[in-house]
């Protein structure tokens, strides 16, 4: 993308068609491209500079690792009514309940010295003046595509329908134009392809949120490809000497090199993607190796961007390598919720609350090839918990389910149900980039089936933050969409204790279910004795939730005259498009004066599927 042909390049790839130097002025639009890419990322700097502000987040998301001897928890000081503040009680558990004006509470280190509160700094997505434009673009026009992103893809396509206009009577004239912006895009599709994405890196986004600027792009190379190509092979018919042409190696080579092109492409639709994904992956590797040597034999003048796309490829797979490691696991079954817990205890660190890892379970039970297949899954624990990383990996095909079946025939370990089984790990991957949880007012989660991975460790997270006095979350709200009811009976324990845990942040859990129970209600009237934490039939309205949570966040906000100004409500999704979709719709449902009050929504959004 950024190589610029020598002068005698030019000469030699100036068409008789035009009076400009092609190569040359396609150089010149992606220099074009770079400086609206370099725009983006000055308008997103602030964001990255409060994020590595702190010096722990600069080790945190990228690498693996164990550190021996984490952080100690902080605990809570319960203060008397009727001593002074030096009378301190402590106390190993602390009721959400019986506690509820957090100022009789003090946070004190392991040694009992009180701990300092120290506010990560906030940064909004959207500046206030421009918030009037974030409903618009965030508006779905398909599924899981925004008008934002629709924006986006026409800039990009205006940028490159110029150089097909300038001084041209027509793209199937000048045909060697099509052919320099084909082959210029292809370290810009190369760099959107990869997992570890330096661009989507510098601006906070994760690779699944670009991916659709890699598609487009691939188009775009389709497209100008097969005109430049097929362009030419009618050009060569009417004049009578095809055979005569296509014996030259050159010639030859781009033939094949347009064969590449269109056998990737016609292996990554919709169809083959969804159903068919080892193919889709076997067929892209497959057509990759053979487009490159292809190209490179068609025009020497290609070689520059060939070596920025190898550098961009080869830079992915080296990241690869560095984050794929091998561990010993535990997995266990979970009938209730139809999930599979994969327990990793030699890992404690290195990854940040929402991101994901690519897993590969070492074992014939899953098939004769199932060891060859990686798997994405959220990370549901959090970095520096006692039980290491942790995955909740969800039966919703024929691979997870053989690994389903492969825990539950495992017996017993010395922490109940389950089996010893090696596992391959690359990651981590995705995350909330630069945005920082702990740095908004409120936080709400809406999660659907497996998606509680995403808020199990988000919240824990905030828990965590605010004990030591780094977080300025004061409401937390997860909502949970799923079907059977009984998917709450193994993490009833687990949502009671991080309610009991939000000593200083004001929790609160509800679950809903799509379908009636088979059998007895798995819950006794009993089991819900306060509005902490409710089970309900039924979707959750989900704008009038947000209005609520809005409502708390502004209500608690003006009432405390020691916190600071109210930060921005964080809404993060992990489920199917349909449900971020669902939720985008919710938010802008709100007006924009409530959104305003709380210093802005936004969404994180963690969605399944490619």
């Amino acid at each position: 993308m950024l190589p610029k042909p020598s002068s005698s390049v030019v000469a030699q790839t100036t068409t008789t068609h035009s009076a400009v130097d092609v190569a040359a002025f396609v150089y010149h639009i992606n220099i074009f491209i770079l400086a609206l890419a370099a725009t983006v990322l000055l308008y997103r700097l602030p964001r990255a500079v409060a994020r590595l502000w702190n010096y722990s987040e600069w080790s945190n998301g990228h690498f693996f690792h164990r550190v021996a001897r984490p952080p100690p928890a902080p605990k809570v000081v319960m203060l008397s009514r009727g001593m002074s503040s030096r009378t301190k009680e402590l106390q190993s558990d602390i009721s959400h309940t019986t506690f509820s004006h957090t100022k009789f509470a003090r946070r004190v280190d392991h040694r009992g010295a009180p701990i300092r509160v120290s506010y990560p700094p906030h940064v909004a997505t959207c500046m206030p003046l421009l918030r009037p434009l974030a409903a618009p673009l965030s508006t779905r026009i398909s599924p899981g595509f925004t008008f934002a992103q629709l924006l986006v893809l026409l800039v990009y396509l205006s940028v490159l329908i110029y150089p097909l206009s300038v001084a041209t009577t027509g793209p199937f004239v000048d045909l060697d134009r099509t052919g320099w912006i084909a082959i210029s895009q292809l370290p810009l599709v190369i760099l959107f392809a990869s997992k570890n994405n330096v661009l989507g890196m510098m601006l906070g986004n994760g690779y699944s949120s670009l991916n659709f600027f890699h598609r487009f792009a691939a188009r775009v190379i389709i497209l100008c490809s097969n005109a430049h190509g097929l362009g030419y092979i009618s050009k060569w018919a009417q004049e009578g000497d095809f055979k005569a042409n296509i014996k030259i190696p050159s010639k030859m080579h781009g033939l094949l090199a347009l064969v590449a092109v269109n056998f990737i492409f016609i292996f990554s639709t919709a169809f083959f993607r969804s159903r068919f994904y080892r193919i889709f992956v076997s067929t892209h590797i497959l057509g990759f190796a053979i487009l490159i040597p292809a190209l490179w034999f068609h025009k020497p003048q290609l070689h520059a961007y060939i070596y920025v796309a190898l550098a961009f490829y080869g830079l992915d797979h080296l990241l690869r390598l560095v984050k794929t490691r091998m561990y010993n696991a535990i997995v266990r079954p979970l009938p209730d919720m139809g999930v599979t817990r994969i327990e990793v205890p030699q890992l404690n660190a290195g990854w940040r609350a929402g991101q994901h890892v690519r897993l590969r379970v070492l074992s014939s039970a899953l098939g004769l090839t199932g060891w060859t297949e990686s798997h994405p899954f959220t990370i549901a624990s959090v970095a520096g918990s006692p039980e290491g990383l942790t995955l909740m990996v969800k039966k919703s095909g024929d691979w997870t389910n053989k690994l389903f079946d492969f825990a539950k025939a495992g017996g017993y370990t010395e922490a109940g149900v389950g089996r010893n089984v090696n596992i391959v790990l690359e990651g981590p991957y995705g995350g909330p980039g630069h945005a920082m949880f702990h740095s908004y007012s409120a936080a709400v989660f809406v999660v659907g089936g497996s998606g509680i991975s995403f808020a199990l460790a988000a919240i824990q997270d905030l828990i965590d933050k605010d004990l030591r006095g780094q977080s300025r979350v004061k409401i937390i709200e997860l909502i949970w969409a799923v079907q059977d009811p009984a998917a709450l009976l193994p993490l009833y324990t687990v949502f009671n204790n991080m309610i009991e845990q939000a000593v200083f942040t004001r929790m609160r859990i509800s679950v809903f279910y799509t379908r009636a129970p088979i059998g007895k209600f798995p819950f006794a009237d009993t089991a819900f004795p306060s509005s902490s934490l409710s089970l309900s039939p039924g979707r959750p309205r989900l704008t009038t939730m947000l209005e609520n949570s809005i409502s708390r966040t502004v209500k608690l906000g003006a009432g405390n005259k020691d916190e600071e100004r109210i930060t921005g409500m964080l809404v993060g999704v992990c489920g199917p498009v349909g449900l971020a979709d669902s939720v985008t719709e919710a938010i802008s449902q709100i007006e924009p004066i409530r959104r305003d009050q709380v210093g802005g929504v936004e969404v994180h959004e963690e969605v399944f599927g490619f």
